[in-house]
């Protein structure tokens, strides 16, 4: 008797996980919500700036700093959307309504702890990579020594990216 009771409510417990799901949404969706933000606010100012005549000094360089910017905190957003997704249906229930739609990809599907890791260790690495482009913008280089390195961080990137999508 003691047993069945004790075994219900760790079973119940499950359902704390819901807290990291509502949360890892909301997350998500205000990650979002700032990304196209900063898009919008870096788009009407290149748009005032170039109707205007003027060429404000590293417009460039700030515009594809802002961009990639907002594409990090879209990766960021999707680990969310996916941890999210994964929890749900790992603890709590299966997505009815993505298992009755024939058009939804399968990339929300997951049916396993470590495919889910997978998951998101791949958006992970992109999001590092993405990150790591946004600093080399903003990165000076005094010699032949720093572009070496340069050069060699990036052939790490391509060999983790290698390894990461072989089978």
């Amino acid at each position: 008797m003691v047993e069945k009771i004790f075994e219900g409510i760790i079973w119940r417990s499950r359902f704390i996980v819901i807290l990291s799901v509502i949360f890892g949404l909301v997350g998500a969706i205000v990650l979002f919500i700032i990304a196209s933000l900063d898009i919008y606010h870096i788009s009407t100012f290149t748009i005032k700036a170039l109707l205007s005549g003027s060429h404000p000094p590293k417009l460039h360089e700030n515009l594809v700093s802002v961009i990639i910017g907002a594409v990090d905190l879209y990766l960021i957003a999707v680990v969310l959307f996916i941890f999210a997704f994964g929890l749900y249906e790992l603890f709590i229930s299966e997505i009815d309504e993505a298992e009755n739609d024939i058009k939804t990809s399968k990339i929300l599907e997951i049916h396993s702890l470590d495919q889910l890791k997978d998951k998101i260790a791949k958006v992970i690495v992109m999001v590092l990579i993405v990150n790591f482009f946004q600093r080399v913008l903003h990165t000076d280089y005094n010699g032949a020594k720093e572009m070496l390195y340069f050069a060699v961080s990036i052939f790490a990137l391509a060999l983790g990216l290698y390894f990461l999508h072989k089978k």
